[in-house]
């Protein structure tokens, strides 16, 4: 699968964006997808995740309360909404896909998008 990311840009902090992966071929539905970011100098983290079916969510400690992991089957797309972003959630921002039930180990990675935000 050939994953797509796109929605990255600049925003105040406080502010919120909302991220989408388009995936290809015809077996969305076999994957479990989900979101990692990498900020500057630091290690690739986990964001979120959604289940292949869509019915499990699972979320970091930074992003609960304030991100969104959601998937459209029809449009076979997954997206990632930002609310009350911060500074320190500065990162290029990856989608990812594993076949099986549940995000753990990505077997596919999107190119990344870039989100900033600023004080």
């Amino acid at each position: 699968v050939q994953l797509q990311a796109s929605g990255g840009g600049l925003v105040l902090a406080g502010g919120s964006l909302r991220l989408s992966c388009a995936t290809s071929g015809r077996t969305f539905s076999s994957y479990a997808m989900g979101w990692f970011r990498q900020a500057p100098g630091k290690e690739r983290e986990f964001v979120a995740s959604i289940s292949r079916g869509g019915g499990s969510t699972v979320y970091a400690d930074s992003a609960k309360g304030r991100f969104t992991v959601s998937r459209d089957s029809a449009k076979n797309t997954v997206s990632l909404q930002m609310n009350s972003l911060k500074p320190e959630d500065t990162a290029v921002y990856y989608c990812a896909a594993e076949i099986g039930p549940q995000l753990r180990v990505p077997d596919y990675w999107g190119q990344g998008t870039l989100v900033t935000v600023s004080s």
